[in-house]
């Protein structure tokens, strides 16, 4: 085994590990850092494959952005911002999306069939063809219009996150019933009482 087809078989690895860790991860910061791991294994890929613009576009956006926005949004929502419980519901989406999947790739398959047959040997290449220029003036040039529409949709994601965190309801603390003086000496003081002295019938 050559050093290229070594280093292939780490990447897919490390690739596939993190792609099901993301998956099957309960905690979403572990999933966040399977993705994360995916994420440079395929930038190590388009490296294998002489694409280095693109394995620095895969860093630069998805390492870089994309999985720091992930983290940004669990951070405001909270690591365990679920319901804690698996009811019927949440079990049946599961197996729902699963058989979906299922019968999805199935049906690929089964369209694509007849596209099976012997490989074919790609012709030539020019010598710029994946090469920083290339790539560079393809998305500026070609492209412009869905990269700034890529680049607001991160924004509206942010500010949707910061929305819902800020939005997000805080359970009061009961206050303690009776009479004012009950709530002052029935625990520790606290700043807030200086600003709200007993009434004079109290004091009494």
């Amino acid at each position: 085994m050559s050093v290229g087809s070594l280093f292939f078989s780490v990447c897919a690895l490390v690739a596939l590990v993190g792609a099901v860790s993301t998956v099957a991860a309960k905690n979403p910061i572990r999933g966040a850092v399977g993705l994360l791991a995916t994420i440079v294994a395929i930038a190590a890929l388009f490296l294998k494959l002489a694409a280095q613009f693109l394995a620095a576009i895969q860093l630069i956006v998805y390492a870089g952005a994309v999985v720091v926005l992930f983290v940004f949004v669990i951070m405001l929502l909270g690591p365990d911002a679920n319901t804690g419980e698996k009811s019927a519901k949440v079990r049946l989406s599961r197996w729902g999306g699963a058989v979906l999947l299922t019968v999805i790739t199935g049906v690929a398959l089964f369209v694509t069939r007849k596209g099976f047959g012997p490989l074919v040997a790609l012709g030539p290449v020019r010598a710029d063809f994946g090469s920083t220029e290339a790539v560079g003036g393809l998305v500026f040039r070609n492209g412009l219009v869905p990269f700034e529409i890529a680049t607001a949709l991160l924004i509206v994601a942010v500010v949707g996150a910061i929305a819902v965190a800020r939005s997000k309801p805080h359970a009061k603390k009961p206050r303690p019933a009776g009479h004012e003086t009950r709530r002052l000496f029935a625990g520790p003081l606290h700043p807030r009482d200086a600003e709200r002295p007993l009434p004079k019938e109290s004091a009494r």
